[in-house]
């Protein structure tokens, strides 16, 4: 009986490097590669039941642990570029808004109130509509009186609410 178990231990055990052929069931020669492949899987196999630790969550980084996108650098110029100098243009920004109205009141000082009238077309209608808006206006030496018709240009913000200054008083109240 002790025979019989020697010789199953025997035939189990792989065929070493030094051997040319390792005997298979059927009894023909075998590739060494996959002899060996073979006898590599069955020592790998043990170690490989381990579980790895699952990744630990976090919802919220410290901004130092964050991933850093990191941007090339370029290289420092050695010399300095001067400055270059426009010259100013003559006219200033942009176009400038002109409207033509009739002064309504007066009795502030330096500020006019003018009532520009505005005579549109309706897009789908073809209805013409009058609309009327009233702006204040700047008046430095408080030269238009009510009823007059002036010609007012935008400017920059004066106050609260004047946004325009008077230009000229084109046809005086009678």
């Amino acid at each position: 009986m002790s025979e019989e178990i020697e010789e199953t231990e025997i035939e189990e055990t792989p065929a070493t490097p030094e051997s040319d052929v390792a005997p298979t069931e059927a009894g023909a020669p075998a590739d060494e590669p996959a002899a060996q492949a073979a006898s590599g899987a069955a020592v790998e196999e043990p170690a490989a039941p381990a579980a790895p630790e699952p990744k630990k969550k976090r919802k919220r980084l410290p901004r130092a642990e964050r991933s850093q996108k990191t941007r090339p650098k370029r290289p420092a110029s050695t010399e300095r570029k001067p400055t270059a100098r426009l010259p100013k243009p003559e006219h200033e920004r942009g176009r400038s808004q002109e409207r033509r109205g009739v002064v309504v009141s007066s009795a502030m000082d330096k500020t006019i109130v003018v009532k520009v009238a505005v005579i549109k077309s309706h897009p789908r209608y073809k209805k013409v509509v009058r609309r009327s808006v009233k702006f204040h206006a700047h008046d430095e030496q408080n030269a238009a009186n009510v009823g007059d018709v002036v010609r007012i240009v935008e400017t920059r913000p004066l106050s609260a609410t004047k946004r325009w200054r008077l230009a000229e008083i084109v046809e005086a109240a009678k």
